[in-house]
């Protein structure tokens, strides 16, 4: 009888050490679904209507969904939160160098909505170790994306300026003003130079001084060349002369130094390659193994000696990051 119970019996070595390929597909699936059903409900689309049928019908009520009603709720208690700490400016500066269009309390609320849903994932999958680190990753590439974002505006703003130095100097000989010069560029030239330079426009309407709001922007888009720009603006402002050829003047040194820059970046494109595959590796290698054997790295959060590695590991990461950074890094 013992000997059939133990023939009978599934033997301890067949038992799944984590979930099916299956339901890590369907755990997938619905993460994706999720994301998409919370941007929606956030941002949902704006159908095209005729202007005369943008207004309310007699006797109704517009009609919320409850879901939108507790995001508006929210974001109007994150804009009252951001105003009482002070931090709405500068978040607002963030996203509007990084070309973002959106609110400081609309940004929070998707970011915080998508972080929910993943912590929530992983935490149901890993543990609740798994969720503070996605929370973490989260802000930390949140930061990460905004300055990604942000340098490639300006990158694509630097590279233009030829361009547009030339644009310029043509309404000058055209006969156009300075003023009518600008104007155009904030029509005919590529974004970003275009929404920079109708800031510009729209600022002298105001009543802003030309040679403040040139300086505002090249503080913003952090270039050294649109200060030389500014600075010739406003020497001829001074002095008076044919600015269309101080303009070519300084576009044919702004040609020549961006020449530089594109060929300093060709040459260091394999080490920035690089750099960028070894600072994702160690973190692609834990999704992986994560994904494919969950318990897999349970004892680096189990154990004083996991936390030890993992901070060891942390350090030696960040020091490797910003010396790969500073490799890459030129001046010029």
């Amino acid at each position: 009888m013992i000997a059939v119970l133990r023939a009978t019996a599934p033997s301890a070595t067949t038992l799944p050490d984590g979930p099916s390929p299956l339901l890590l597909v369907l755990g997938i699936l619905l993460g994706v679904v999720a994301l998409a059903a919370v941007y929606l409900a956030i941002f949902p689309p704006r159908p095209r209507v005729s202007l005369t049928r943008t207004g309310p019908a007699a006797g109704s009520t517009p009609q919320e969904s409850r879901l939108a009603g507790l995001t508006t709720a929210t974001t109007e208690l994150i804009e009252r939160l951001l105003l009482q700490l002070r931090s709405a400016p500068a978040l607002a500066g963030a996203l509007e160098q990084a070309g973002i269009r959106m609110k400081p309390a609309e940004f929070i609320v998707l970011v915080a909505s998508v972080t929910a849903v993943l912590a929530v994932l992983v935490m149901l999958s890993v543990g609740p170790m798994g969720a503070v680190l996605v929370i973490a990753v989260a802000v930390i590439a949140t930061r990460l994306l905004l300055g990604f974002l942000a340098g490639r505006r300006r990158n694509a703003f630097a590279d233009q300026l030829d361009d547009t130095l030339e644009l310029m100097s043509s309404g000058l000989r055209a006969g156009h003003s300075l003023a009518r010069a600008i104007d155009a560029l904030s029509t005919e030239a590529e974004a970003p130079t275009s929404e920079e330079f109708a800031r510009i426009t729209n600022e002298t309407r105001l009543g802003r001084d030309l040679g403040q709001a040139l300086d505002a922007a090249a503080e913003r888009m952090r270039s050294e060349d649109f200060v030389w720009v500014a600075q010739a603006i406003a020497i001829h402002r001074e002095v008076g002369g044919n600015l269309a050829e101080v303009l070519d003047q300084v576009g044919e040194t702004i040609r020549e130094r961006n020449q530089i820059r594109r060929q300093v970046k060709a040459l260091s494109a394999e080490g920035r390659i690089s750099a960028l595959v070894l600072m994702i590796l160690p973190f692609a290698l834990g999704g992986i193994l994560v994904v494919i054997t969950p318990t897999y790295l349970n004892q680096l959060f189990e154990s004083p000696i996991g936390w030890a590695m993992l901070a060891v590991g942390a350090i030696l990461l960040l020091v490797g990051g910003l010396w790969l950074r500073k490799v890459i890094s030129f001046r010029f």
